[in-house]
């Protein structure tokens, strides 16, 4: 379904979760013709990890200067995703069960730049700020575009209850800590599950939506991607410097580095760059 990619999302559209995303539908759509999406729970309620993570480490990180920010955020990227997993490892095993990080190498990047540079929003606290940017930008940009092109694509419709203007101003009136609380996100959303859905189902580590590009583009989509990363093809399109990209895609073929965000951005606008040809 990979090269199928630009056709369904119309741009160079380059969110990998986008895979699992249509699949999912796709399932669903055996089923149902409608179906209810929970997008807009974690930038309202304090879903996502980082915002938890911000929350404790910010006192502190907050006092140092810009330049010991960037001399940890060169630290972070010094080591590939998979190998801070590795090291994390041990000290997930500390973590009581229901706290635990899946794929904590990539929140980890994540993470990096947001609390390495200062946030432009003024008035609310680095939380509300982060959940604030998250809502305009990732999304309205990622997100929902995401999720409604992956579904159109199967012809199932979805309705997004979150992002109703009601939920999204009682949201922003509640104090933060209804959202987050002893370092859980979404506590008031949980606390009404609750009373419906057993526990043991709803207190599990948070699973992103992650796939494994990394290995998938030195494995199945290695001649995909090569034919569209060939240095004479960017060279004669001229949208690229074929250099750093070439670059790139040897140390990420080699295992030295995982470039796989990277790579798949510009995976995307050729893939996308390719169906423009054939229309």
């Amino acid at each position: 379904m990979i090269p199928k990619l630009p056709a369904l999302y119309s741009e160079p559209f380059a969110d990998s979760s986008q895979i699992p995303t249509f699949l999912v539908c796709q399932l669903a759509r055996q089923h149902v013709s409608v179906s209810l999406s929970g997008d807009g729970g974690d930038e309202l309620f304090g879903g996502y990890n980082r915002y938890v993570l911000t929350r404790k480490l910010w006192q502190w990180i907050g006092r140092l200067p810009m330049s010991v920010r960037r001399l940890m955020l060169a630290g972070i990227y010094g080591l590939t995703p998979s190998a801070w997993d590795t090291v994390l490892r041990p000290l997930q095993q500390l973590i009581p069960a229901s706290q635990r990080q899946v794929g904590v190498g990539d929140k980890l990047y994540k993470g990096a730049g947001v609390l390495c540079k200062p946030l432009p929003l003024t008035g609310l606290n680095e939380v509300q700020r982060m959940m604030a940017l998250d809502s305009i930008t990732y999304l309205t940009d990622d997100i929902l575009v995401k999720m409604d092109r992956a579904a159109m694509g199967v012809s199932l419709e979805t309705r997004v209850p979150f992002v109703d203007h009601r939920v999204v101003e009682f949201a922003w009136q509640l104090p933060q800590h209804y959202k987050l609380r002893d370092g859980v996100g979404k506590w008031v959303l949980r606390q009404i599950l609750y009373r419906h859905v057993p526990k043991a189902l709803i207190d599990r580590p948070k699973m992103g939506f992650g796939v494994p590009i990394d290995s998938w583009l030195r494995g199945p989509l290695r001649e995909w991607a090569e034919d569209l990363l060939s240095e004479s093809r960017l060279r004669q399109e001229g949208f690229f410097n074929p250099a750093p990209i070439r670059q790139q895609w040897a140390e990420h073929l080699s295992g030295k580095r995982n470039w796989q965000h990277h790579l798949w951005d510009v995976l995307m606008f050729q893939a996308w760059l390719e169906e423009q040809k054939s229309v």
